[in-house]
Order: C-alpha cells, then sequence, then structure tokens
C-alpha cells in the first residue's frame, strides 16, 4: 500500500487528469454522494479514501496526510465544521480544505471555520470540482498548459442510493432520541434526496425540518417520511 501511495504522489497532473498525484479524503456519510465524489476522483486522476465519520476521519488523519479533504456539514457523529476547524489550523495544513452541504447557508460558517472553498450538493460537475481544487493548489500542482474543461457530469449507481435508503430505514425504525434523530435525518435526507433528484423526498425532509423549527408535533411527518422511504425502496426492488 504504502509503494502504492508513493507512486501516486509522484505522478505530474495532465491536462486530461489535473489531479494526478492527490489523495481526496472524503468525510460524508452518504453512499450516493461517496460515488459521485469517486467517479469525479476516476475522471481527474486522483486517489480518494473515505471516512462516513468524525471518528473515522480522525484515524485516517492520524496515519496519513491527504492533499485534499472535503468534509459534509452534517455528519452521524457530529458537525463536520468541527473537524474543519481543527484541521485548518493544524501544523502541517492539509492543502485544500473543502466543506459540502445541501443546505448553500452552511457556506458561511464552512469558510468562517478556515476552509478554502464549499461545494453545493449535489457534487456532479467535473469542471466545478476539478476547479474548486485546483484553485487553492501551489503553481507546482497545476497542469502544464491550458486545462481541458469538461461539462461532464457524473451519475452514480441508483444502488448508492438504495444502501442510503436502507440506512435512513433504519434509523427511523430504532430512534431513541426524536431530536436527534430528526436533525440527522432530515440533513442526511435533504442531501441524498438533492443529489438523487428526487423532489418528493427532499420536501418531505424540507416538512420535516420546518415542523421542529416550530416546535410542532413530529411523529405524525416522522411516520410519513418513513413511509416514503419504504416506499422508494419497493420500487427501487431487490438489489
Amino acid at each position: 500500500m504504502d509503494s502504492i501511495d508513493n507512486f501516486m504522489v509522484t505522478r505530474q497532473p495532465t491536462a486530461l487528469r489535473p489531479l494526478l498525484g492527490l489523495t481526496v479524503l472524503l468525510i460524508e456519510d452518504s453512499r450516493f454522494a461517496c460515488e459521485a465524489v469517486r467517479l469525479l476522483c476516476i475522471r481527474s486522476g486522483a486517489r480518494i479514501r473515505r471516512a462516513d465519520s468524525l471518528t473515522n476521519a480522525k484515524r485516517h488523519l492520524a496515519v496519513y496526510r491527504p492533499s485534499v479533504m472535503i468534509v459534509d456539514v452534517g455528519l452521524p457523529d457530529g458537525s463536520g465544521i468541527n473537524l474543519i476547524e481543527a484541521v485548518a489550523h493544524g501544523s502541517p495544513r492539509i492543502s485544500v480544505i473543502l466543506g459540502t452541504s445541501g443546505d448553500p447557508t452552511m457556506a458561511g460558517p464552512v469558510m468562517a471555520a478556515g476552509a478554502n472553498g464549499f461545494l453545493d450538493k449535489p457534487i456532479a460537475s467535473l469542471s466545478a470540482f476539478q476547479s474548486a481544487i485546483l484553485a487553492h493548489l501551489p503553481a507546482d500542482r497545476q497542469p502544464p498548459g491550458p486545462r481541458l474543461l469538461s461539462d461532464e457530469v457524473v451519475s452514480p449507481d441508483r444502488v448508492a442510493f438504495h444502501d442510503d435508503l436502507s440506512h435512513v430505514a433504519e434509523v427511523l425504525d430504532e430512534r431513541t432520541d426524536t431530536n436527534g434523530t430528526v436533525d440527522y435525518v432530515t440533513n442526511f435526507l435533504h442531501g441524498v434526496a438533492q443529489s438523487a433528484a428526487d423532489i418528493d423526498l427532499e420536501r418531505a425532509a424540507a416538512r420535516l425540518a420546518q415542523l421542529k423549527s416550530k416546535g410542532a408535533p413530529l411523529e405524525g411527518s416522522l411516520r410519513d417520511l418513513s413511509a416514503l422511504v419504504q416506499d422508494r425502496l419497493r420500487e427501487s426492488g431487490p438489489i
């Protein structure tokens, strides 16, 4: 593994693969969102590692330092903003730190925490993904000559969407702390639904979040959301 890492680091970027030689650590609990970034990294020449929680991200960072870190704001064991702040003020600093969320209002807190940039979900545009990273890399990590801009948009496998829905169904079924569950489920589903272009699911998650913000009863809306998730799982069929 070390020899592969060393080989990847020594590779120089090209016009077609402008992120060659970089390792991206993605801290993201959505399998669908992870699959999108994985495809973007493959198209760009970067190597990707994934952590699905703050705890696992810290384990990764304890043994190696990536070139790029992309952090989802809403994670199952806390806020990604706390991790961004800790890493942004660490030494040596990771070259590029990006925050991501389906909620555009999180861009301000992400930047205030010390990130280099913010990525709106869904992350699907190849040229936007590459530009967000290259804009903060030193000159010696830039591809030689003009970069070839692509209008490609990646489409993750729907199996990953099914996995995310199965995860939410389990969380809803096993909830013990209603408020904590609502915060996590609404944030998670909002991003997943945006990435999958599922408008009905996105609206249901937004409606639940709105009810919680008003202090309204949640059980009926939670049941409706759970039923919608189950409908989506049945529609996708066995995997």
